[in-house]
């Protein structure tokens, strides 16, 4: 068994939710995960994740979405983990590296959409250059409420799943 995941499987449930609080900033989302605890290998806990993910509430969701930074930004509107900001630069890295005029494209476009939906653009930012993401959020305006929700929903699970496997160490 992984060590990370046996040593996690043996720490208090605080300590559980409190370790996993860098892969996802949504409270009832660690304390199920911990709850469901002990998991034989890194494959059920990944499985688990998304189950319970998807079985939140949009105001979990939200929740999730406040620990991360505006793309190209570097503060989130939650208090972050040392471990999740330096996540969170390392999947804008591709991202971060992009000229002035992109710069306050994607910024006047995150405004927009924050003024839309309420809630910080969410995407699984991973290898995508800024440009890419300027063009998925101005795809995304498109989206109503509910089929936006649902879509930075989704980004958000992804992220989940990328952290968890690097806190994992896999």
């Amino acid at each position: 068994m992984n060590e990370i995941l046996q040593h996690w499987n043996e720490v208090s449930r605080v300590e559980a939710v409190g370790e996993l609080m860098a892969c996802c900033g949504a409270t009832a989302w660690g304390e199920m995960l911990a709850n469901r605890r002990p998991f034989e290998d890194e494959a059920s806990l990944l499985a688990a994740s998304d189950e319970v993910w998807r079985s939140l509430s949009p105001r979990d969701w939200l929740e999730a979405f406040l620990s991360h930074p505006r793309i190209g930004e570097s503060s989130a509107k939650a208090p972050l983990t040392a471990q999740s900001a330096a996540w969170s630069r390392q999947e804008q890295g591709k991202a971060s590296s992009f000229d002035q005029e992109v710069k306050a494209a994607l910024t006047a476009a995150n405004l927009a959409y924050e003024e839309k939906f309420g809630h910080i653009f969410i995407v699984c930012a991973t290898g995508k250059s800024a440009v890419e993401i300027l063009a998925i959020l101005r795809r995304r305006m498109q989206n109503d409420e509910d089929a936006e929700l649902r879509e930075a929903a989704e980004q958000q699970r992804q992220i989940t799943q990328l952290r968890l496997k690097k806190w994992l160490g896999i």
